[in-house]
């Protein structure tokens, strides 16, 4: 059995596993303004979807997949095309373990082989910490080199609660007068 960790690309046969991670999230947090859990054929058709553009990473050791982390569209206009969405996901009981980290460092190379410039993240935010939202994304993200952009104020409700959400960018290219296209798929 192999005892290190590897980041490889993500498959549709990972869904159910995936899923595995990804439920409690849904159930026990605000961390996603998702309510209900996808199927796993919903969930196999989103990284279906991802992969025709951007990476889809997961984490494994062992045969066991640890987390998982992906990129999407910034926006659908032509113009954001350098700029991207990013998620991580990291198995609740394997938190502060350093898989965040690695799954984020490797997310970060493979779209700058992309030519992405921005990485961006959307993150649930308390005003006051609860049982359901802690501030522990905005800090591993600040610890990414990443930085506070905007706060949007009680715009998700999740458990009979209001939430913030903010947004922090990482800028991870050259922005260029003459910019080269992004290599997608």
């Amino acid at each position: 059995m192999n005892s290190e960790m590897i980041i490889r690309t993500a498959s549709e046969a990972d869904a159910p596993a995936l899923l595995e991670i990804y439920a409690p999230y849904v159930e026990r947090t605000a961390i996603t303004f998702e309510y209900e859990v996808p199927s796993v054929d919903e969930f196999a058709s989103r990284i279906r979807n991802t992969l025709q553009k951007y990476p889809y990473l997961v984490a494994e050791k062992g045969g066991r997949i640890l987390g998982y982390a992906y990129a999407g569209p910034f926006h659908d206009r032509p113009a954001y095309d350098w700029s991207v969405e990013t998620s991580i996901y990291v198995d609740t009981s394997l938190k502060h373990m350093g898989i965040g980290r690695k799954l984020h460092d490797a997310l970060e190379q493979a779209l700058q082989e992309q030519g992405i410039l921005n990485m961006n993240a959307c993150i649930a935010y308390p005003s006051t910490e609860d049982e359901y939202l802690n501030k522990n994304s905005v800090e591993f993200h600040t610890h990414m080199g990443y930085r506070l952009v905007g706060e949007f104020y009680k715009c998700g409700y999740k458990f009979h609660k209001w939430y913030n959400m903010v947004w922090m960018e990482k800028l991870i290219g050259e922005h260029l007068t003459d910019q080269n296209p992004p290599k997608f798929g």
